[in-house]
């Protein structure tokens, strides 16, 4: 990986806003969403980042200081862990961060004694959607509707969490 990339846990002052501007400038850009889409990511992220669980975490991705990607676990429930916001800026795509991330995330959710894990994504998100295939995530439910502009296709995956699947994934 690049020298002057780093990836953290801890948030600092700046990091939200950065992070919801990164998530509003990137789907705009790629899938033509509308102001609406940023409210989405920061309200559940401003509720992520006071909540301060301890089976939660955020891995905040900098190259030279500026925010360019992350990736989070949040708990749905005792079983459930949620992947959320996992956004690389095209920057720094391709240089296999996205795949540490979601390993990383994988092996949190392990330790923290998950059973599952789910995402959701839209069907646009190509790139994304082929890494959670190859880490075992399957689609269980999708809902076509109007958000953010636009009509979208909206997909939740789940991944069953055991030794077998985070094994595979990691060898990937």
């Amino acid at each position: 990986m690049n020298t002057d990339i780093t990836i953290r846990n801890d948030i600092k002052p700046g990091d939200i806003g950065a992070i919801i501007k990164l998530h509003g400038d990137y789907y705009y850009k790629y899938n033509g969403f509308d102001h609406t889409f940023e409210p989405y990511v920061a309200i559940p992220l401003a509720e992520f980042v006071l909540r301060k669980n301890d089976n939660e975490r955020i891995w905040i991705v900098e190259k030279e200081s500026i925010i360019k990607g992350c990736i989070a676990v949040s708990c749905l429930d005792k079983n459930t862990a949620q992947l959320r916001w996992f956004l690389l800026d095209e920057s720094v795509q391709g240089l296999g961060i996205g795949r540490k991330l979601i390993e990383a995330g994988l092996q949190f959710a392990k330790e923290k004694r998950y059973t599952r894990m789910i995402l959701w994504t839209v069907d646009e998100q190509t790139k994304a959607i082929d890494v959670y295939i190859k880490n075992g995530f399957r689609l269980i439910e999708e809902k076509n509707h109007n958000l953010w502009g636009k009509e979208v296709n909206e997909q939740c995956y789940e991944l069953e969490l055991n030794k077998k699947n985070l094994t595979t994934a990691s060898t990937l």
